[in-house]
């Protein structure tokens, strides 16, 4: 239909299936919520430790923290993980006697924390523990893996990644839209390469998870669609659009989840919705003059997002 309808309806898909640069942070995926321990020693190394289909599970977790820049030269950082609680790394089982050196976590607030503290060198772990694999555009989960919650570590020292989210309306108040940008340390986070259908293929891409309240899919928050910030200016933005006979997700809240660049946590921002555009109101028309202003300054330099 346009250009930015095409891109949102391509990046559908890319949810169905966990895409390659998440590996840096996936843990592991667990069909129901599970307690988390989160135990971090001395020299930087972290164990987690859960409970997946009725067995006990240990994760040694090490060799990375922050994040890097997005570069087409240098790899972005990433944890080496160890599944056997350091059996194979080291032919020792760590998990058994790991000495927990990490005190009272009193970092920034997270989105879906279960584990946190604070290392003895000041650095920051993290577990969190959500839904990242739901379907599009409010549909049920219809397999197991839509169903499962992904457990993903972070280590940093660093502030967070940002994620800056307005709304407006597009194509002359027709449809509703949510935009903004995503930035780690005052720079865009952004990917060199994706998949036909938007999964990032490089370790800098970083999906962005939109989801709707009190939309017309239903009741409770709802998947609206996952896409990827452009490079380079780590912008992005989605309409809500009808999609195979549904009526569009416009909710009365929306909520941004962004999976951390590198190392980093995944960071959520949440904005309530609009309502329908008044063509004939004094305030509608200057609210969406506002808006055009404030994407025309983030889109500023790239490809992407000048439709107003």
């Amino acid at each position: 239909m346009h250009r930015r309808a095409a891109i949102v309806c391509l990046t559908a898909l890319a949810v169905v299936f966990p895409p390659a640069a998440s590996a840096s942070q996936f843990v592991d995926v667990v069909r129901s919520r599970v307690p988390v321990t989160l135990k971090v020693d001395a020299s930087g190394r972290a164990i987690v430790y859960y409970r997946k289909g009725g067995g006990a599970r240990h994760v040694l977790v090490a060799g990375a923290v922050n994040a890097r820049q997005p570069s087409r030269t240098v790899r972005q950082v990433r944890f080496r993980l160890d599944y056997s609680g350091g059996w194979r790394s080291t032919g020792d089982t760590l998990w058994k006697t790991f000495g927990n050196r990490c005190g009272a976590y009193d970092g920034p607030r997270l989105p879906k924390l279960v584990a946190a503290c604070r290392a003895s060198n000041g650095s920051y772990w993290a577990v969190q523990e959500w839904q990242v694999d739901q379907p599009n555009f409010g549909l049920p989960p219809w397999t197991v893996r839509q169903r499962s919650f992904s457990l993903r570590i972070s280590h940093w020292s660093t502030a967070t990644a940002r994620l800056e989210v307005y709304t407006d309306w597009i194509y002359a108040g027709r449809f509703h839209e949510v935009f903004g940008r995503a930035t780690y340390l005052g720079r865009p986070v952004y990917g060199f390469s994706s998949t036909s259908r938007g999964a990032p293929t490089d370790g800098y891409g970083r999906l962005i998870y939109l989801d709707t309240l009190g939309s017309s899919y239903g009741p409770g928050w709802r998947r609206e669609n996952a896409f990827l910030p452009h490079r380079p200016t780590g912008v992005f933005c989605a309409g809500f659009y009808r999609h195979g006979g549904r009526a569009p997700g416009n909710g009365t809240h929306y909520r941004v989840t962004m999976v951390g660049p590198g190392v980093t946590p995944d960071v959520a921002v949440t904005v309530p919705g609009l309502h329908d555009f008044r063509r004939g109101a004094s305030a509608d028309v200057a609210y969406e003059a506002q808006q055009n202003r404030v994407l025309d300054r983030l889109a500023a330099g790239g490809r992407w997002c000048h439709r107003h």
